[in-house]
């Protein structure tokens, strides 16, 4: 079968799904693709090039509900949980992408579409939109990536010195830097539900600040 850029970054992604974006190669590429490895290069420059495309692949298959209707409250709440289960699916290469990639989401992604339009909706005045928007960004994206590694399954088990506590750092059964933290620890879907209504109770309160010292320039 020819090689195609479409099929180097299905293979890659089950690669970085296996053993994790830094230990993909372009030699075990070629290896899963029954490829001399010189050949990959006539279809992606590197292994960087390798990592962005199938970012953009993965990104490319979000899914959203459209709840046109509903609050945008909720419409936030769903977005965010759906771009969580996408992360989920594909742990090791969002982790990655997280980190290493700033450019991951660009303006035509389905997730920012979504995002921006949610973003009007809530009233937030046009000229903030890319703001705010790149600010709800950082939050989730900053929260999931941290529930990747397993740095917020770490965290959140700290015990909070006093004299009810031994001062230590509690337990460390999370690996730093490991994918997907262990289930044991505070419930990950409950302190993302905490983190979304904690986000939307904010946007809440700078929307409603605005409206009234907009009322109040009126008067």
């Amino acid at each position: 079968m020819p090689l195609t850029e479409a099929g180097i970054y299905a293979a890659a992604l089950r690669l970085i799904d296996e053993d994790g974006a830094e230990a993909l190669t372009m030699r075990k590429l070629a290896t899963v693709l029954d490829a001399n490895p010189m050949s990959l290069y006539h279809h992606v420059p590197n292994k960087e090039a390798v990592l962005r495309g199938v970012t953009r692949m993965v990104g490319a298959q979000f899914r959203t509900v459209t709840l046109q209707d509903a609050p945008w409250q909720e419409r936030l709440r769903l977005l965010a949980t759906d771009f969580r289960t996408l992360a989920h699916r594909h742990p090791e290469l969002m982790a990655y992408s997280f980190s290493h990639q700033p450019d991951f989401i660009q303006h035509d992604d389905p997730f920012w579409t979504a995002l921006t339009a949610i973003v009007v909706a809530a009233g937030v005045p046009l000229s903030e939109v890319p703001e705010v928007a790149a600010l709800i960004v950082a939050v989730v994206v900053g929260v999931l990536g941290a529930e990747l590694n397993g740095a917020l399954h770490q965290w959140a088990n700290l015990k909070p010195p006093g004299p009810d506590t031994d001062g230590g750092d509690g337990p460390t059964d999370a690996a730093p830097g490991s994918t997907g933290a262990g289930t044991a620890g505070p419930d990950r879907d409950h302190m993302f539900r905490l983190v979304m209504d904690t986000l939307i109770t904010g946007l809440e309160s700078r929307l409603t600040a605005d409206r009234d010292s907009q009322d109040a320039g009126r008067r």
